[in-house]
């Protein structure tokens, strides 16, 4: 991956056919973020049985699809802790085009929560995308980790529906199965988070979209569903 923070969306920037995030059962990668002043810290530092982190930026139609139902597993959950690592922006546009400087990406961050509404906790990754090539760059991935810092559930693309299932399932102490389904995101959502990136987001998205629909709606759906899914005890060490 030479351009991370690529100024036009091309399918080609992600391994869609393989995930490389962790695995269910190993070490969650304890890498360091910023918080929304700036400031260092590690982003498995959380209070809680279970840490859910969800990837995402404002320019992602999946990540701004889920927010309702992330949103809802935060307030029903107050023992469990919820934080969204702010990564590069999916479909960048003439409004809100790829990060340049660390304070663009903050910026965007801070939008997300300020201007946007956006309630759990914000950490930012660096120019550089550290923490999210460690946990597979996908744009809008779920990973669900465990007090002793394993991985208990990933997605590779988040499913909020299925991720709050899984959460009661390791809540009442019972293993759970590696990743849910692709749902594409809802079209007014889509729409609206394209206009917001502005000229040339959504243009970009849908040269792409032959590709991500084979290779999601297809390819993985179908890998999933004839595949072996293992299953993750969650207080498992590692």
């Amino acid at each position: 991956m030479t351009n991370y923070n690529y100024t036009k969306f091309d399918a080609n920037h992600y391994e869609l056919v393989a995930f490389r995030g962790p695995d269910m059962g190993t070490k969650a990668p304890p890498v360091m973020v910023s918080d929304l002043g700036g400031n260092q810290k590690p982003l498995l530092d959380f209070n809680g049985k279970f840490l859910v982190l969800e990837f995402g930026s404002i320019t992602c139609p999946l990540f701004q699809s889920r927010r309702s139902a992330m949103d809802r597993i935060n307030r029903e959950n107050p023992d469990v802790a919820s934080k969204i690592l702010y990564v590069r922006e999916a479909h960048p546009g003439a409004e809100i085009s790829a990060h340049v400087t660390q304070d663009d990406k903050t910026a965007c961050a801070r939008r997300l929560h300020d201007k946007d509404g956006q309630g759990r906790e914000i950490v930012v990754d660096d120019m550089q995308g550290t923490a999210h090539q460690a946990y597979g760059s996908y744009p809008n991935a779920v990973f669900i980790i465990n007090a002793n810092g394993c991985v208990v559930y990933r997605s590779a693309w988040n499913n909020g529906a299925a991720t709050a299932r899984v959460l009661r399932r390791l809540l009442a102490g019972k293993s759970v199965r590696a990743e849910s389904f692709f749902v594409p995101p809802r079209p007014p959502v889509a729409i609206g988070t394209f206009r917001q990136a502005g000229r040339g987001s959504a243009r970009d998205f849908f040269v792409g979209l032959p590709q991500l629909a084979w290779k999601n709606l297809v390819r993985r759906n179908l890998r999933l569903i004839f595949g072996n899914r293992g299953r993750v005890s969650p207080d498992v060490g590692c």
